[in-house]
């Protein structure tokens, strides 16, 4: 096949002429109304991803990373608490615990990427207030499993969803599984903004109340302050464009997993130099991201040679765990603490997966990992 130019990001083929006017014309009836501030885009928006996510309550955020300390605030985790999350996540999933002033405890994490849920109840304390799994890469975690440990222990599961709208696990949504979730429009997730965004969801008509509080002041009204908060609130205009875009979510969802589909079959025959993460059928994941693992050490040079040789952008997420970061020291934690974590984030490489790519270029990029591994074991055989 003829070198095919594959870019990760998607955002320059996403707008074409008639979804930028239509997106620009609802922007300008927010101009025209002059409804700035907690408009009745935001409401209608908020309506809209409660009824994608199967839920009750949707509140909009300033960002996915606002929504998540809201929720932790509304419950009143703080200082002397303890949360337990992943370390292979995006930072914010750990920084939402450390900024209300609870403890970040870190469990392991399994094949999927997602936390071990045979490693939760030993990290358990009297301390613990919650259980936070991460979503990642659109793979739900288990969700059961975890419920039940939390039931038993009377604790709170929150959700970061942020990279799972519209996944599924034993064919519930995501997001309002435990007490509440946290979801984030991005530019590069799968429903994305122009610009950051987040949202809260949960089936708690007390949490979304006291949440819509938070996001605004602790406003009770125009007049009257309930409690001292910040202004966390979702533009009007955030909303305006994603009311254009949410009714695309579904489509998204799908055409990648018709692309990570299409990943899976031609890369399986090369299992002994790519990983795939197992693939339970209780699970939709909706792939806001592809992650291989690269195995023999050969992640550094694979991604070097799709990049210079074969035009293909790859990323890595994330290169270095959380609980390695310079920002988490104070937390104790040391190289070897989560030994799968560590070896996933030395062998993981993200492929392009998004609703732009066509299969020619899918067929492309599995051709060219291919042909690195060829020519990586020629030369071995030549060394011998």
């Amino acid at each position: 096949m003829s070198k095919l130019k594959v870019p990760y990001s998607y955002l320059k083929m996403q707008f074409g002429p008639e979804e930028r006017k239509r997106i620009l014309a609802a922007i300008e009836d927010v101009a025209e109304e002059g409804d700035f501030t907690l408009g009745r885009s935001v409401g209608e928006f908020e309506e809209k991803f409660a009824a994608i996510c199967g839920a009750k309550y949707a509140v909009g955020m300033n960002s996915g990373t606002a929504a998540l300390v809201a929720i932790l605030e509304a419950l009143e985790i703080g200082s002397g608490d303890e949360v337990i999350t992943v370390p292979n996540s995006f930072v914010a999933t750990a920084a939402a615990v450390d900024l209300v002033g609870a403890k970040v405890v870190f469990v392991d994490v399994d094949d999927q990427y997602q936390i071990d849920v045979n490693r939760i109840e030993g990290a358990i304390t009297r301390r613990t207030k919650a259980i936070l799994p991460v979503h990642l890469t659109g793979c739900p975690a288990d969700m059961s499993a975890i419920n039940d440990i939390a039931e038993k222990r009377n604790l709170h599961v929150v959700e970061d969803a942020a990279q799972a709208v519209c996944a599924e696990v034993d064919g519930k949504r995501v997001g309002h599984l435990g007490i509440a979730g946290e979801f984030s429009f991005h530019p590069l997730k799968n429903l994305n903004g122009w610009g950051d965004a987040g949202a809260v969801v949960t089936n708690h008509k007390w949490l979304a109340d006291k949440i819509a509080k938070w996001r605004n002041h602790g406003m009770k009204n125009r007049d009257e302050v309930e409690f001292f908060s910040y202004n966390e609130r979702m533009h009007s205009t955030a909303a305006a464009v994603l009311n254009c875009l949410v009714g695309h979510a579904e489509d998204i969802t799908e055409k990648r997993i018709a692309n990570a589909a299409l990943y899976d079959k031609l890369l399986l025959p090369m299992s002994r130099f790519v990983a795939l993460p197992p693939r339970p059928k209780n699970k939709k994941q909706v792939y806001h991201t592809y992650v291989i693992r690269v195995l023999d050490g050969k992640r550094d040079d694979l991604q070097k040679f799709l990049l210079e040789e074969k035009g293909i952008d790859t990323k890595v997420h994330y290169p270095i765990p959380i609980h390695l970061q310079e920002a988490a020291r104070h937390l104790g934690y040391r190289h070897g603490d989560f030994p799968n974590c560590e070896r996933q984030s030395r062998e993981i490489l993200t492929l392009p997966v998004h609703q732009y790519l066509t299969e020619d270029q899918i067929v492309y990029v599995a051709e060219s990992i291919s042909d690195f591994f060829t020519s990586f074991v020629a030369t071995k055989r030549n060394k011998f």
